[in-house]
């Protein structure tokens, strides 16, 4: 951050430069990334005070503390530009003309100062009050030329215990808006306060209920400038404990994400109404710079969990063996996997994942996005550090979740069709022949991958992330349908979403978002949907899975789950072993149930949305909105599908009854 005085400020935004600067010795903090219609202040965000001031101050740290508005800049944290008051308003209010700023002798009916201010003293206060808003209009000026129009979000908190009357969380200030003007803009904004969330707080926008909007901020802009509105907004102080001063984190985070919604989409709304950018988007209202912040932390994010994907420590190493000996001997002795050792310090990998510096991020929701993330990856590394033991399954279960009631109804429905569809007769292919047709299709395709055999694998075929390698089991075959569904399902989702994330500046796409499994899998098997892939054999198998988890967690015995699933569903014993390791491996493996919740959601997304950005790397529907607005920022390239993403039917009448009967 530069170090500049108010000359050095207003020369650079005459010229249009981008830039992060103190200003006046600290007084003020200005952030400019782009040059847009919407300009955010934070005026009572600071808590300084001169030296000369502090020797003669009588407030306690608590009581100042409690007057000021603490955190108020990182609500405007996610914006483009920002003003931020770093002094007191104990030594000069922002929010009052210049010769009011300074208390003489007390305020809110405490004596402030040992004995009231010399002129010398207000003097030196009243000219950083001025330099202050000497930038702002500088700001302002070059907006309104620029675009016309501008918007100014003034951001304030206030205590509400010692109000008796029951206040709002978000109460703007109307008082000198002309609402005949601009009243539509003040719905919009208290519209979409409304939707934010926060946890175990009941959340209420108004307007005029509480304070009016009558501070000096709005009052200079409109004496100054006629194309600007300004939107004076008061945050009821329930993100921290307004008497002692501690912070309420959660709430926070949460605030600071729904008020970089509220904001960025009140902006847009203005933009299309009073600017010729008639089509501006929320996405539009943010930079589309990636901070060096993320760069770094993304950057070590990625050097430390590049190695940690589970299915190569999850997958059993004498697998083969294992298999002979087990089908060989009647199915009655229960198979003794071993795995492949974890090669990292667990202990360490957790210290160095908390320590990651995820609060220097501004932007909300890409820091979302890496704390859930960071979440995420701590809860796998307890999952891989438990293979093979009793602890195994309540990792699985606390990483994947299980089926729920809803979950094995759709099974159920679906395995209670036309069971003949189940055992195929059809000419089946080897792996080689497999290989080559998967080879063929990646040219096709223009994806540069490798494809090889293995014996190491539990699936017919899977992706290894890391190396960009489509491995296919050795022992798999395949009907010529199986092997234009595993092309869309593999190829086109699993490889296409490892090859896109490698073309990004962040590698959080290749580690995984949150809930990228079910996402994925869910992605994988509506390609194979939209393709004309899918079949009721292959939506069978699916459903399988889910029963082979549930009668895991039910019988805790590879024995008994292989034999109930061989006598309930008439199953082939190599099947029905695949089958029972799949969730048996690792010591109880929950994932496969997700294949079908997974095409469920994304199905119903689908519908509603473009789920093309769902595709830029190894994503999840939880952090989506954000995903598809670092794309509409520029942030990260738009993804090209292989196939229409937008909703069809199949075209398969009875198919496509039966997708839209899964709950």
């Amino acid at each position: 951050m530069l170090t500049l005085s108010e000359k050095e400020c207003i020369q650079l935004i005459k010229k249009r430069e981008c830039f992060h600067a103190d200003v006046n010795n600290g007084s003020f903090i200005i952030k400019i990334d782009e040059y847009t219609p919407l300009i955010c202040a934070a005026i009572h965000n600071g808590h300084g005070l001169r030296a000369e001031l502090d020797k003669s101050f009588l407030l306690t740290k608590r009581e100042r503390f409690y007057e000021e508005d603490p955190y108020t800049d990182e609500l405007i944290s996610s914006f483009p530009i920002q003003l931020i008051g770093n002094d007191s308003r104990f030594e000069y209010d922002l929010n009052r003309a210049k010769t009011l700023s300074t208390y003489f002798k007390t305020a809110w009916d405490k004596q402030v100062w040992q004995k009231p201010l010399t002129q010398k003293q207000r003097a030196i206060s009243h000219a950083k009050h001025e330099s202050f808003y000497n930038v702002l209009e500088a700001i302002v000026s070059v907006i309104e030329k620029q675009f016309s129009n501008a918007i100014v979000f003034d951001i304030h908190s206030y205590n509400y215990k010692r109000i008796e009357k029951d206040t709002p969380t978000f109460n703007i200030g109307a008082g000198q808006i002309d609402v005949e003007r601009w009243g539509k803009v003040i719905n919009q904004f208290e519209r979409h306060l409304n939707r934010i969330e926060l946890p175990n707080i009941d959340v209420r926008a108004a307007t005029d209920e509480v304070f009016h909007g009558r501070g000096y901020l709005i009052s200079h802009i409109n004496a100054h400038f006629d194309n600007t509105l300004v939107l004076p907004i008061e945050v009821k102080k329930v993100f921290m404990d307004e008497t002692s001063g501690e912070v309420y984190p959660l709430v926070l985070e949460d605030l600071k994400a729904g008020f970089k919604d509220a904001i960025s989409e009140t902006a847009a709304f203005f933009m299309r109404r009073y600017t010729k950018k008639t089509r501006t988007q929320k996405a539009d209202i943010l930079s589309s710079n990636i901070s060096p912040e993320v760069i770094e932390l993304d950057k070590k994010l990625y050097s430390l969990c590049k190695s940690v994907e589970t299915l190569n420590f999850i997958n059993p190493v004498n697998l083969p063996a294992q298999k002979s000996r087990f089908l060989k001997r009647n199915s009655y002795i229960a198979p003794s996997f071993n795995y492949k050792q974890l090669n990292l310090n667990p202990y360490k990998f957790r210290e160095s994942l908390y320590k990651l510096p995820v609060d220097d991020i501004y932007d909300a929701g890409i820091a979302q996005l890496y704390r859930h993330v960071i979440d995420n990856l701590a809860s796998k590394i307890d999952l891989l550090t438990s293979i093979g033991t009793d602890d195994f399954v309540y990792n699985s279960l606390k990483y994947y979740g299980e089926p729920n009631h809803t979950d094995i109804a759709n099974a159920r429905f679906i395995l209670h069709l036309n069971d003949d569809e189940l055992h195929e007769s059809d000419v089946y292919l080897n792996a080689d022949e497999a290989i080559d047709y998967f080879r063929f299709q990646a040219q096709e395709w223009g994806l540069k991958c490798k494809i090889e055999k293995s014996t190491k694998i539990v699936a017919k075929a899977m992706v290894n992330n890391e190396k960009a390698l489509l491995l296919i089991n050795k022992e798999a075959k395949f009907t010529e349908k199986e092997l234009h569904a595993f092309a869309y399902h593999e190829l086109g989702i699993h490889m296409l979403t490892t090859i896109n994330a490698k073309k990004h500046p962040l590698k959080v796409f290749s580690l995984g978002l949150t809930g990228n499994t079910h996402t994925q899998e869910g992605i994988a098997l509506y390609s194979e949907y939209c393709s004309g892939s899918l079949t009721i054999q292959r939506l069978k198998i699916i459903a399988l899975r889910v029963i082979a988890v549930q009668y895991m967690l039910e019988h805790g015995d590879f024995v008994k789950t292989y034999h109930a699933l061989m006598n309930e569903f008439s199953l082939d014993k190599e099947f029905a072993f695949t089958l029972t390791t799949r969730v048996y491996r690792g010591g109880g493996f929950t994932k496969d149930y997700l294949y079908l919740t997974g095409f469920r959601d994304v199905l119903n997304v689908a519908k509603e949305q473009s789920i093309d950005n769902l595709l830029v790397g190894k994503t999840g529907l939880l952090d989506f909105s954000v995903v598809s607005e670092m794309v509409e920022r520029g942030m990260i390239e738009k993804p090209v599908p292989l196939f229409n993403t937008s909703y069809t039917t199949s075209g398969d009448k009875v198919l496509d009854f039966i997708v839209n009967s899964i709950k």
